[in-house]
């Protein structure tokens, strides 16, 4: 009977370091993803034919790859903290930062929950679209009803369905610019995100989910 306890004793302790490790690990990673997020944020790129106030960015990618190697709420969490330091260093007023976190959450909680039950190169690729695409429904509601009132305070309605006619004239709303333009600007931004993940996330694997 002692032998048994005591090896169960040695088995407890091999489970509660293995534990530990792998929260370290997991909160390494996360804080290693968000700080690239964060670089990342910063080097924004102006995009042909859009608005001159609309740029892209590849600050979602570091999530999705927390999302498909340490879960979907790793790639929640980089979001979340990319953008909280954005919104305390940009003296912004924290609306853009909301609508970047709640669209970079959906994005990557999605593509990484439906990856998550079968992890093979099919579910990545249906899971990243699936993202994608959620993410793009949302930034509809997002900008219509959150960001873009927030920005008539500074910049007048009328100017900022101007930018938009001044590339596709018949534009006749904001809302129908936002489905015309951002919607598919958002979706398209997803999947470019997507194709640099799986051209990375083998060779970054190992790193990810510390192995060697």
């Amino acid at each position: 009977m002692e032998a048994v306890t005591t090896n169960e004793r040695v088995t407890e302790r091999k489970a509660s370091r293995t534990g530990r490790n792998a929260g370290i690990h997991y909160i390494a990673v996360t804080g290693v993803l968000t700080a690239v997020a964060v670089i990342l944020q910063l080097l924004e790129i102006p995009v042909p034919f859009m608005p001159t106030f609309i740029k892209f960015d590849f600050s979602d990618l570091p999530a999705i790859l927390g999302a498909f190697s340490m879960g979907p709420v790793c790639g929640i969490l980089i979001e979340f903290l990319k953008n909280l330091i954005h919104v305390l260093f940009s003296g912004s007023f924290g609306v853009g930062e909301l609508s970047n976190f709640m669209l970079g959450a959906v994005f990557a909680g999605v593509a990484g929950f439906i990856y998550k039950f079968r992890k093979t190169k099919k579910t990545a690729i249906a899971a990243s679209v699936a993202g994608a695409a959620a993410m793009a429904l949302i930034s509809l509601p997002s900008n219509f009803f959150i960001v873009y009132p927030v920005y008539y305070n500074f910049m007048p309605e009328e100017t900022i369905l101007a930018a938009y006619q001044a590339i596709i004239p018949s534009m006749k709303s904001v809302l129908q610019s936002l489905i015309c333009f951002n919607l598919p600007f958002t979706f398209l931004k997803g999947m470019i995100d997507v194709v640099v993940c799986f051209l990375i996330y083998k060779p970054l694997s190992p790193i990810l989910k510390g192995r060697r």
